[in-house]
Formats: C-alpha cells, structure tokens, sequence
C-alpha cells in the first residue's frame, strides 16, 4: 500500500474568490457572447436594409434605365453604379438584364458575364429580396430588386452586396471593445472577493468554517461533559446555553436557554460579575428552598464583558462528596493499620533471626507463605501461558482481600501458550467473570463466598468455567447482564466488566454460556477456539 497523501485544503480566501471571479468571468463571456449574437443580427440586418436601399436607388435611376436602350448600355450604366458604390459604401453594385448579363462590376472583366447567382425571384416573381450568399468576391449580404423601364415592365435587376469579411472585422472591433469594458468589473470584482473574504477570515480569528464547526462542536461537547450544572448568560441575563447537568439541576426552576433569569438572588451575582469584571466563587444561593453554590466568571472580550459563565452545584452533592472522601480516609487508616500488623511481624522475624530461632522463624514465614507458594507451583505446572497464570494469581490474591474463597481445581492444565494478541484479549474475559462472580459471592455469602475455578485446552478449543454460590442469574436477565451500564451495585462505577468480556469474545469468535450452579449460584462458561 502506498502512503496516503494528505489532501490539499482550500481556504474560506481562496474559495470566495475563485466563486466571485468565476461568477464574473461566467456573466462577462455570457454577456460578450450575447452582445455578438446580437451585433451580428443588428449588423446583417442593418446592412442588408442599407443593401436594399442602394439597389432601390440604383434601380429608380433615369439614366440607367434610359441606357436599358442603349447597343452598349454598360458604357453608361458602369459609371454610375461604381458612383453609387463609392457614394454607399458597397462592395459592389451591380446591374443586369432579363438574361442576367451584367452591365456593370466593380471588376470590368466580368461586365457582359451572367450574374453568378439565380435572379428568378426578382425577374420571374417581381419582388425584392435580401440573403446571404456566395459571390465572386465571396460571402456576402445581398439586396436584390427589380429594374423597370416607364411602362413599368421588368427590364433588369439592381444587385447590391456588402462583404461579410469586412462587417465581420467591423463586429470584431465591437467585441473587443466588449471585452475590454468587461475587464474592468472582473477586477473589480477580484478586489472585492479578496477584500470581503479577508475582512470575514479577521471577524472569524482566521478559522475555516471546518474549524468554527469543529470548535463549536467541541465547545458544545466539553459543555456537556463538565458534571457541574453550567450556564452562560449574556449581559441582559438571557440564558445562552446550558449543559445536561444544568438542565436536569434547574429544569424544574424553569430556567432554559432563550430565558431571562429573574431570581433576585441570582441576577444579584450576575450583576456583581458584570459591573466589577471580577469572578465570584462559593456564593451560596437558595433556590425554591434548595442550597446551591454558585461559581459566576465575566466574559470579556477587549476588555468589554459580554456575559458570565455560571457553575452551580447543589449543596447535596458537595457532602456526598465529603462522605466519599471521609470513605477513603477510613480506608487509609485500615491499609495503615494493616501496614503496622505486618510491619510487627517482621520485627518479630528479624528478633527471632538475632535469637538464631530459625525454625521459629521460618515456622511463622511458611504460615505466610504456603498457601500462595502451592497456588503459584501449581500454576506454573499447569498453565504454560504466562498472562494466564498471572491473571489466575491475581485473581486469588484479590480473593483473599475480599474474604472469598477462590478454589482452582487441581486436575485443570492449559499445555498450551496462546499467541501474545490472542492472550491479550482472553485474559480481560476471564478476569471480569472471576471479578463478578467473587462480588457476588461475597454479597450474599459474607466470609463464606466461594468461587470454584477450572480449565482445560483438550481438543480444539480452550475452556473456563467458573461458578459461585452466590444470587445466580434469572434466565430472563442472562442477555442482559452483557449489556453496557447493566449493575446490580449501587455504588462506584459499574456495569462494564462483563460488558468488555463479551465484546473480547466476539474478537476472538468465542461464546460464553450462563446456567444455574451446583452451589447455588451461577456458572459461566467460557469457549474459544485454540486456532
């Protein structure tokens, strides 16, 4: 696999400006393609009308059709249709008979030449006609009209064309005018998209709308994780946000966000933040008969307050604390009280070491000792797999602080080590069954809790079962007992042990079983395969 490059980010800058120029660039090039279109409709029909125009002329001229009469009437005729030529300004102007023989050219060599395209409109059906059309000068618009004598009988027709080259070039020069007029508002326009996105990058400290996002996201995440109940308010005490504690705290004071707090008590200290620019700390605040203690800091910004952020925290859950803490307290004292009992035992080693009483002395060490020594003889015998045997031994120190009696049954042997990711993730499941299961013991059986342990790796798949003498497990309450947040504790952080171990076993394609103990309470039974 090849390194994944980093995608380049365009900035909120470069974004504005490349949308405004492209809008620009879109309306000037519709704008010049609409005035060509245009200009090439108003100049083929300008010049077509002007074309009509001059072969009308040409054709109510007396002395042309006076020269009708005449052996040689282009001797008469070719003067004045290149007058009228030069007069106009046409490409040519041309006079033919009813034969279409011309009588006149700007080129004299064609004079007495048939016309090169078809007169049969003009001299079958009497009328006039404008169309482009291929000449012997090339394209061109073209006026065509018919020549009467006095009678009014058709003896000729007037032709008149104008070039399309030379109009072209005259189009060419109107859209180049176009197109430099358009450059004007084009960078106009750039210094207003780069004008317009700086002044918005400065307003938003330089972020990109992914960051503001991504910092209201976590502003708004943060809020909601802090587990004292806050509050923002703006300078006339609307509520502008509150997070889930604050809420579920003050919901019933009938305070949400777009509120106006008006608790005398309250607007008090918000007031106190905004005139003196200063936090105020362990206020203590009554509400609806309820203690609180209110922590109140100023919102500035240039040195001008915007608002306060309110931290509230219910007087009730500050000597919950307090007792917890006076828990742990007791506990430190029990651990040094512990720490004093041994700390007499090993003074009473050492003396009987002076005294040279060493059977005395290994006596009261063995008594100490013995228990764990078999435990961890036996594991290293039995269990090949060292995470395995250490969760195992752990497991049995923790049962002697619990006072539970965790028994592992001699005929268990795992002959097999796991492999280091597979054992990772085996030694959590076995170790959260074995912590739930002395929990429950001990709950209901006190001292005499017991857990009975036993393994084995014969065959395909490796085995565990643990039970206890404890409650048990209702059937209808075996799904849920996997289930994230699912305790029947009620102090502490509980409700995922048993939760992790059944996610591990789905990694490692294993399956756990719960049934009803011989002791009376549970037994789980754990199952993986060994490949």
């Amino acid at each position: 696999m090849g390194v994944t490059r980093k995608r380049k980010h365009i900035t909120l800058l470069t974004q504005l400006t490349i949308l405004i120029v492209t809008v620009i660039c879109v309306s000037a090039l519709l704008i010049i393609v609409l005035f060509s279109t245009m200009l090439d409709d108003i100049v083929e029909s300008y010049m077509g009308e002007q074309a009509m125009t001059v072969a009308k002329l040409t054709a109510q001229d007396e002395d042309i059709i006076k020269a009708f009469e005449d052996e040689q009437p282009s001797v008469a005729i070719q003067p004045i249709a290149e007058e009228i030529r030069h007069i106009s300004g046409a490409d040519y102007v041309v006079v033919a008979n009813e034969k279409g023989l011309r009588y006149s050219n700007p080129n004299p060599e064609n004079i007495g030449e048939p016309t090169a395209t078809s007169n049969d409109a003009v001299l079958k059906e009497h009328r006039s006609i404008i169309y482009r059309g291929e000449g012997v000068s090339g394209p061109a618009i073209k006026a065509k009209t018919p020549i009467r004598n006095e009678e009014g009988d058709v003896i000729g027709v007037s032709s008149v064309g104008f070039l399309i080259n030379r109009i072209e070039a005259q189009v060419l020069d109107y859209r180049r005018h176009i197109i430099e007029l358009s450059i004007i508002p084009l960078f106009l326009g750039i210094a207003g998209a780069v004008m317009i996105a700086r002044r918005l990058k400065k307003l938003t400290f330089g972020l990109e709308p992914e960051e503001i996002s991504y910092l209201f996201k976590e502003k708004e995440a943060t809020l909601e994780s802090i587990l004292d109940a806050t509050i923002t308010v703006d300078n006339e005490k609307k509520i502008t946000s509150m997070n889930r504690r604050a809420r579920e705290l003050l919901g019933n004071h009938r305070l949400s966000v777009e509120k106006i707090i008006d608790q005398h008590q309250l607007t008090a200290y918000i007031d106190q933040v905004i005139t003196t620019k200063q936090s105020a700390n362990n206020k203590k605040l009554l509400l609806d008969q309820q203690f609180y203690v209110l922590d109140a800091s100023p919102i500035l910004k240039d040195d001008e307050v915007g608002g306060a952020v309110l931290t509230i925290r219910s007087v009730s859950e500050i000597e919950q604390l307090t007792e917890e803490f006076s828990k742990i307290k007791n506990f430190s004292e029990n651990m040094r009280a512990q720490n004093h009992e041994f700390l007499n035992k090993l003074n009473t080693i050492y003396g009987l070491l002076v005294l040279k009483e060493y059977d005395r002395a290994i006596s009261i060490v063995s008594s100490e000792v013995s228990d764990r020594q078999d435990v961890i003889s036996f594991l290293m015998s039995s269990v090949k797999d060292p995470l395995i045997a250490a969760c195992l031994l752990g497991k049995v120190n923790r049962a002697k602080e619990l006072q539970v009696q965790l028994v592992i049954d001699p005929g268990s042997d795992l002959s097999n080590e796991l492999e280091m990711s597979k054992s990772n993730q085996f030694v959590p499941i076995i170790g959260n069954v074995i912590d739930n299961a002395m929990e429950a013991a001990r709950k209901k059986n006190r001292s005499e809790g017991r857990v009975n342990v036993s393994f084995t790796d014969l065959g395909k798949e490796i085995v565990f079962d643990i039970e206890d003498n404890g409650a048990g497990v209702p059937e209808n309450m075996v799904e849920e007992i996997f289930r994230e947040g699912y305790t029947t504790k009620s102090d502490g952080d509980h409700g995922i042990g048993l939760a992790i171990a059944k996610n591990a076993l789905g990694s490692l394609n294993g399956q756990i079983y719960v049934a009803k103990s011989e002791m009376g309470g549970a037994r789980f039974t754990i199952v993986i395969p060994q490949e």
